[in-house]
């Protein structure tokens, strides 16, 4: 690819879509073009880049033309109707979205992992789920060193991972208790201020939600480790951006605590924040707007044979969706 690209944005007004935008920006991605697209509703709104406005325009199947990159973010329905259109218009296209993650033709990358599957792509690459993701950049490095066989996890997710819309529900919900007044419930089933809902996405048969399967059908194809399991709870919490995760994972090597943190400590994209006596642990707080996830809570597992258990944080709008994304396009 050469210099100054023409890049897309599907799904320009959404809470990726804004992150993808000043990501462009703060890692000086060589942009000659930005075409923005959403939704008929959202068309003619400016969004600014580079000092300059940007006019979202409607997305149609000729919003393609001259595209080198386009980054999808709105959804599965869009990204499987577009997607091929934008790659039979020459665009190679990051999907963010779950439509293709699981398609064997199509890699599934986090580039401090896989970063050389990029190379086989056919026209697209998938972004992976982004609890999967901030999970793997701590587990991975461990899993190099120790062969993870599985893992036992829980997860605590913000309502950023929801949307605009779960975001101002969970403020509205806050004033409304603070004020005396009724609480008005709409994204979510239940009140999420004060409160934790153990229902992240839709239930299957298995009594799993499909948000729990990622981890352990995205973590083979992410690590090539095709018997690789996943045992997950995941959680939304009253948290506006940054999910966590709690991990027990057994290694089929002898774990050594002293070895792990050296590990963890030059894994790329990841910080060690880990010293309980000083309070010092990763949380969510810390890490919103954070590129790098964090890893403490490092310890021996009392209850697996080699096993390890941790504590990471990360901003899902960033390495769990945008900034990801953003390294794939660089990676091209």
């Amino acid at each position: 690819m050469s210099k100054n690209l023409h890049v897309a944005i599907v799904g320009a007004t959404g809470a990726v879509g804004v992150e993808l935008i000043k990501l462009l920006e703060k890692r000086h991605f060589p942009v000659g073009k930005l075409t923005l697209l959403a939704s008929a509703r959202s068309a003619g709104k400016l969004m600014p880049f580079a000092g300059d406005n940007v006019c979202v325009e409607e997305l149609t199947e000729a919003s393609f033309a001259g595209v080198d990159v386009a980054m999808f973010s709105a959804g599965g329905g869009i990204s499987k109707q577009f997607a091929p259109v934008a790659v039979k218009a020459g665009a190679v296209v990051v999907d963010n979205s779950s439509a293709f993650r699981m398609d064997a033709d199509v890699p599934l990358v986090v580039p401090e992992i896989n970063g050389a599957d990029i190379k086989r792509h056919k026209g697209i690459i998938a972004n992976p789920n982004c609890t999967t993701a901030i999970t793997l950049i701590a587990l991975h490095p461990l899993h190099i060193e120790f062969r993870v066989k599985r893992i036992i996890a829980s997860s605590y997710q913000a309502v950023s991972g929801t949307g605009a819309q779960a975001i101002e529900e969970l403020r509205a919900q806050v004033a409304a208790i603070v004020g005396g007044q009724p609480v008005v419930k709409s994204v979510y089933p239940h009140q999420i201020a004060f409160n934790v809902l153990p229902h992240v996405d839709s239930f299957l048969e298995t009594g799993y939600t499909k948000e729990e399967m990622k981890m352990q059908n995205e973590g083979r194809r992410i690590m090539h480790h095709p018997t690789f399991k996943a045992s997950v709870t995941c959680v939304r919490v009253p948290v506006y951006r940054a999910h966590s995760v709690a991990v027990s994972a057994e290694f089929e090597k002898p774990v050594s605590l002293d070895r792990a943190r050296e590990v963890l400590a030059k894994a790329p994209g990841l910080d060690v924040v880990d010293d309980p006596v000083g309070n010092l642990y990763p949380l969510p707080l810390h890490c919103a707007e954070k590129d790098n996830c964090e890893v403490g809570r490092l310890r021996y597992d009392c209850a697996l044979d080699n096993g390890l258990a941790f504590w990471v944080s990360g901003d899902q709008l960033l390495k769990g969706a945008a900034l990801n994304a953003i390294q794939i396009a660089e990676a091209l």
